[in-house]
């Protein structure tokens, strides 16, 4: 195995933290050892992009408690040049093993280095190669100015990882990256490059908060998320499961439930692209999500006075608010009615879309109630 081969192996394996799926699991989408660093991701309508993902280096002067790379653990740290990444991309591209580059990169010297090879990457791709394809590029906490720049003119997408819904949160985590300077105030530049130029990395910034590493709560982080939706433009939050890591401060600490993660991104769907209020979620005592049942169908059953719905009268935003009828139904149904459809059976709200078995407690046809629902 050549000195190339085995940094990429190292990379690859490195980059699996760091989300960018729209389909929630918990499981790595890396295709297989053979090919290190393709990454299957998967994009909003479903399909499959096979994206190369890697780190720049995995040397880093962070401290971040649960990070493999953090700087007092002792391991193989290696780095890529950023021909050695142009190189091995247009190889993967050429051969048609990969249609993106998702890169992101340890911190070895300070933001500003690691910035300047990540930039030059795209650089190189976009101006010496003509290469006009997908590529996403993190932005690392404390990055300047000029370079965030020059990412979002040349990314499609960028973010920058939260991680933490709260300051207190990132102190619990980390004491070399200040959560207001070094990652609040970067988003804001992000948000103001982008509304300064369309032409700026068009898909937008995104995040992704590491759940389960301290004691922040589900409210905590929704809050946060709907904030950064409201205030910065976010297109969109990952998620990520806290993973107890061999040979971090945070190797002991206790993993989250399996099901804390996918009720998240949930409730967030909910926030984001159904226009739900953070006050229509319910929380238990703890300000915790329910891991049982799906956010939208405890706030049904908590809201009882929104109910049932007549689905022949309802507006759009009444009917998303209906468990079992989704974006795609809900459209179907207002677009039908506007054809003059006067939905009179259950079997014809199925044939449409509709999850008869959630949605039938809440609505009513032609006035008649379907069900009794049970609270």
């Amino acid at each position: 195995m050549t000195n190339l081969s085995k940094k990429l192996e190292i990379l690859g394996e490195s980059a699996k933290f760091d989300r960018c799926s729209y389909i929630n699991t918990n499981v790595d989408n890396f295709l297989t050892k053979q090919l290190p660093g393709i990454y299957n991701a998967s994009t909003r309508d479903g399909c499959t992009v096979p994206l190369f993902k890697v780190l720049m280096t995995n040397k880093c002067s962070n401290d971040c408690r649960y990070c493999i790379n953090h700087n007092k653990h002792s391991f193989n740290r290696v780095e890529f040049s950023p021909g050695d990444v142009t190189s091995i991309f247009l190889d993967y591209y050429n051969n048609r093993l990969v249609e993106g580059l998702f890169l992101s990169s340890g911190i070895p010297q300070d933001p500003e280095y690691s910035m300047e090879n990540m930039v030059e990457v795209a650089h190189k791709l976009r101006m010496d190669h003509g290469y006009q394809g997908y590529i996403h590029l993190k932005i690392l906490p404390g990055s300047p100015y000029d370079l965030i720049k020059r990412a979002v003119s040349l990314a499609d997408r960028v973010s920058i990882n939260l991680e933490a819904a709260t300051p207190e949160g990132m102190e619990n985590l980390s004491t070399t990256k200040n959560y207001d300077t070094d990652i609040l105030r970067r988003m804001k530049w992000i948000k103001r490059l982008l509304k300064g130029n369309k032409e700026f990395s068009p898909s937008g910034q995104t995040t992704q908060f590491l759940v389960g590493a301290d004691d922040e709560t589900d409210k905590q982080i929704l809050e946060r998320a709907d904030w950064l939706y409201r205030e910065m433009d976010l297109k969109r939050s990952y998620f990520s499961p806290f993973e107890a890591v061999k040979d971090t401060p945070l190797e002991s600490h206790e993993e989250p439930h399996p099901k804390r993660s996918p009720r998240l991104y949930q409730a967030d769907h909910l926030l984001n692209s159904y226009g739900f209020d953070l006050k229509e979620l319910v929380f238990d005592d703890d300000g915790n999500l329910n891991l049982d049942s799906d956010p939208k169908y405890v706030a049904a059953q908590a809201h009882e006075e929104h109910f049932p719905v007549e689905i022949n009268e309802a507006s759009y935003k009444d009917l998303l608010r209906v468990p079992g009828i989704g974006k795609i139904s809900a459209r179907r149904i207002i677009q039908s009615r506007k054809l003059g459809k006067n939905f009179l059976k259950l079997e014809e709200l199925k044939d449409i879309g509709v999850v008869i078995k959630r949605a039938e407690p809440f609505i009513k046809l032609n006035k008649n109630y379907q069900a009794t629902l049970e609270f």
